[in-house]
């Protein structure tokens, strides 16, 4: 699998993780997927961008951890491109802080969120959610991290 994945820092936060984390935490959720190429963006943004995102996509007026922008691929187009992941430093910290988890941690599991949302999942109904998060568990243990969720029967 080649994976491109451009990878866009729009903050002043400090610690980033490196490309190479990224592209870790992409590939994993991308490891079944039964895709050979895939392209990606992700962005990371401070609060203010992350809230303007959130009231225009999602018409809620606050920033969000992660956002994620599947890629509508035109009719008679074919390209490796699945979207875009937009992650906000300051809320993934504050969230990493509260639920006491390592930032590393945290961005792991926001990124392989994201991009399993980018790859059709979600969380809307109870059955979907489970699948889910289900996978995200998998994935990240697979990593070396612990549950996200808490270790709680799902």
């Amino acid at each position: 699998m080649t994976l491109y994945l451009d990878l866009q820092v729009a903050s002043k936060a400090k610690d980033i993780p490196s490309q190479q984390q990224f592209e870790l935490w992409v590939s994993a959720a991308l490891k079944d997927s039964g895709r050979d190429d895939t392209e990606l963006t992700v962005r990371i943004v401070d609060e203010e961008e992350g809230l303007e995102l959130n009231s225009t996509y999602r018409g809620k007026d606050y920033a969000t951890n992660v956002l994620s922008f599947p890629f509508e691929m035109p009719e008679g187009i074919e390209l490796p491109l699945i979207g875009d992941l937009v992650i906000c430093a300051g809320v993934m910290a504050r969230e990493a802080a509260e639920q006491q988890k390592t930032a590393e941690a945290h961005w792991a599991h926001l990124v392989i969120h994201g991009t399993l949302h980018l790859l059709g999942y979600d969380h809307i109904k109870d059955e979907d959610a489970e699948l889910m998060e289900s996978k995200e568990i998998e994935l990240l243990q697979g990593l070396g991290f612990a549950d996200p969720y808490g270790d709680r029967d799902i």
